[in-house]
C-alpha cells in the first residue's frame, strides 16, 4: 500500500539514493531531472517520470528538490515550466544548499502562490544518502514540518531548527564551514608530517585516538585520500560555494571571520587548481605539490 505521492526534482548523486529510499519505503515518487539518463535510472526503480518541474508539481502536492546551485533552485521553482506553474503543488521542500537569503526569497515568493516553503538541507554525503543516515536540517512552520517527518525519517535524522525560512540553510552552512575547515587543515597537517618523515597512515591512527580527530581524519583521509581514490563524492566547486555562502552570512551579520576567510582563500586556490568538478578530497594535492611529497599510496596501507 502506498504511503502517498511525492514529487522529486534533481536525480543526481544525492537525489538518486534519496528517491530510491523513498521508493523502497513505500512512497510513490514522481521524478524529473533535465538529464534523461538520470530519470531513466530512477524510473527503473519504480518512479513515475515527469516532463518538467511543473509536471511534477501538477502530479504531487509535496515536491522535494535536490539541486547543486542557488540559481538552479530559483529557476526550477519559478522559471518557465517551474514548480510554481504546477496546479497541485502545496509544499516545496528544498534539500539543496542555497543560503538563508535565497531561502527567504523563495519562501516569500512561494507564499504569493499559496505554497509553503520548507528549507531542509542535508549533510552526510552520498554514503549517508544511500544508508539513510543524513542529518536533515529542517526550517519552516512546525506543524507542516512534523507532518513531513516520516519522509525526512526515511532520508536521515530529522532536526527541526526553527520556524524562520533560511534557518535550516544557516545551520547547513555552519556545518559545512567546519567540514571545509577540517579538510583543509588536515590536508596541511598530514602533508607537513609526511614531509618531516612521518607515515600518513600512522598519523591518522594517532590523531583519531587523540584530540585532533575530525571528519577528515576519521573518514575522508582513510577512505579517499590515503588510498588515492579521491572519491568522497562532493565536488570542490560545491564545497567552495558553501564556504563562500557562509562567509557572505558573516558579512551580512557584520561578524569578522579571520579563520573562515583563511579557509575560503584555501578553497578558492583549490578550485583554481583542481577545477569545480574535482572531488573535494583532491585539495590535498595542492599541498603535496608545494611540499614535494605524496600523502598515501594507491590501494592504501600495505602490510
Amino acid at each position: 500500500m502506498s504511503k502517498g505521492r511525492i514529487g522529486f526534482v534533481g536525480i543526481g548523486m544525492m537525489g538518486l539514493p534519496m528517491t530510491g529510499r523513498l521508493l523502497d519505503a513505500g512512497y510513490d515518487v514522481v521524478a524529473y531531472d533535465m538529464r534523461k539518463e538520470a530519470v531513466d535510472r530512477i524510473v527503473a526503480k519504480g518512479a513515475e517520470p515527469a516532463t518538467s518541474p511543473a509536471d511534477v508539481a501538477s502530479k504531487a502536492e509535496t515536491v522535494l528538490v535536490s539541486l547543486p546551485m542557488p540559481d538552479i533552485v530559483r529557476d526550477v521553482a519559478f522559471g518557465k515550466n517551474g514548480i510554481a506553474s504546477g496546479n497541485r503543488r502545496r509544499i516545496f521542500v528544498d534539500l539543496s544548499t542555497t543560503g538563508p537569503r535565497v531561502a527567504e526569497g523563495i519562501a516569500g515568493e512561494f507564499a504569493n502562490h499559496g505554497v509553503i516553503s520548507i528549507d531542509a538541507p542535508v549533510s552526510g554525503g552520498v554514503s549517508g544518502a544511500e544508508k539513510g543516515t543524513l542529518a536533515v536540517m529542517v526550517a519552516g512552520p512546525q506543524a507542516e514540518c512534523e507532518q513531513l517527518r516520516p519522509i525526512f525519517d526515511v532520508i536521515g535524522k530529522y532536526f527541526w531548527v526553527g520556524e524562520k525560512p533560511g534557518q535550516g540553510q544557516m545551520m547547513k552552512l555552519m556545518n559545512n564551514l567546519l567540514s571545509a575547515t577540517a579538510m583543509a587543515a588536515t590536508a596541511e597537517a598530514i602533508v607537513l608530517g609526511v614531509k618531516a618523515g612521518l607515515d600518513p597512515f600512522i598519523m591518522c591512527d594517532v590523531i583519531n585516538a587523540g584530540s585532533g580527530m575530525n571528519t577528515a581524519t576519521r573518514d575522508k583521509f582513510p577512505k579517499a585520500v590515503l588510498p588515492r581514490t579521491f572519491d568522497v563524492g562532493f565536488a570542490t566547486g560545491l564545497m567552495t560555494k558553501d564556504v563562500m555562502l557562509a562567509l557572505a552570512e558573516a558579512d551580512y551579520h557584520k561578524m569578522p571571520m579571520g579563520i573562515g576567510n583563511a579557509v575560503k582563500a584555501t578553497w578558492l586556490q583549490a578550485l583554481a587548481k583542481e577545477g569545480a568538478a574535482s572531488d573535494m578530497s583532491r585539495i590535498v594535492e595542492m599541498m603535496e605539490e608545494v611540499a614535494g611529497v605524496v600523502a598515501g599510496q594507491p590501494g592504501g596501507r600495505k602490510a
